[in-house]
């Protein structure tokens, strides 16, 4: 019994040395011999769980890819007194390299107002061996009885800026169904006609600079429309495609294919 008291004793007097609490802010450590216990308590903001914001991202940066169809001021495909502005439309081909984008959000992630900066490569394909001739009073075109074209284009590029009321079904991009509509403006960069072809066996490619009476601008009434990265456009010219007085009047049609970074 005496030893038993004693060592009851002995515990007392020793726990001490064996045990230590230490209190630093909100973290409490005891040091029970090789082991140690720490008490952490959990203040209000800890145990609030916020869910995860997403900033309703625009749907304009990226790659567009489609064709374009020449079309005259009553929508219609012919030109009677130019006919060499019905273009294969298969082989017209429209490139978009958008490269900025900005989105101003109106309505949460659900509206929004998109821009931003791109680039836009245009090519018309003729359908026939014509050549384009720009004078000071028209723009006509003549047909070559000499040579064979296998490639005979006019080529364009363009600064392009955008200004889209765009509609969004979730915060998260990958997971939006999206609709955009609005206007695309545009700068005429370059121009030039290229054509490739055989004479006497013999292969040339003929490549002609000139601005071919273009409308330095261009405006486009736009929409595109998608789920995710993944989407499709259609842009209509509401200006001439050419300088007013000098030819018929042309509006180009495109759409196709984007790709959305």
């Amino acid at each position: 019994m005496k030893k038993i008291i004693t060592i009851g004793l002995l515990s007392l007097f020793c726990l001490p040395t064996f045990a230590q609490e230490e209190e630093n802010s909100d973290t409490t450590r005891i040091n029970l011999k090789n082991k140690e216990i720490i008490i952490i308590e959990l203040g209000d903001d800890t145990l609030s769980c916020k869910p995860k914001k997403y900033k309703s991202e625009a749907h304009w940066a990226g790659v567009d890819f489609g064709v374009s169809m020449l079309m005259n001021s009553s929508f219609q495909t012919d030109f009677p007194n130019d006919p060499h502005w019905e273009n294969d439309a298969a082989k017209s081909t429209v490139w978009n390299l958008n490269i900025a984008e900005y989105k101003f959000q109106v309505a949460k992630h659900y509206f929004g107002i998109t821009t931003g900066l791109g680039f836009n490569f245009t090519s018309v394909a003729f359908k026939n061996n014509y050549v384009l001739v720009d004078s000071p009073d028209s723009l006509y075109a003549y047909m070559d009885t000499v040579n064979n074209f296998t490639k005979n284009k006019l080529k364009a590029a363009y600064l392009t800026v955008p200004l889209l009321l765009e509609f969004n079904t979730n915060a998260d991009a990958d997971k939006s169904f999206y609709l955009a509509a609005g206007v695309v403006g545009g700068l005429r960069l370059t121009s030039k006609t290229k054509r490739k072809g055989e004479i006497n066996g013999n292969k040339f490619t003929n490549k002609d600079k000139g601005t071919y009476s273009l409308n330095p601008f261009k405006l486009d009434a736009a929409v595109r429309l998608g789920y995710g990265d993944f989407g499709v456009f259609a842009n209509y010219s509401l200006l001439p495609l050419f300088d007013t007085g000098k030819t018929s009047e042309v509006y180009p049609l495109t759409f196709g294919l984007s790709l959305n970074f």
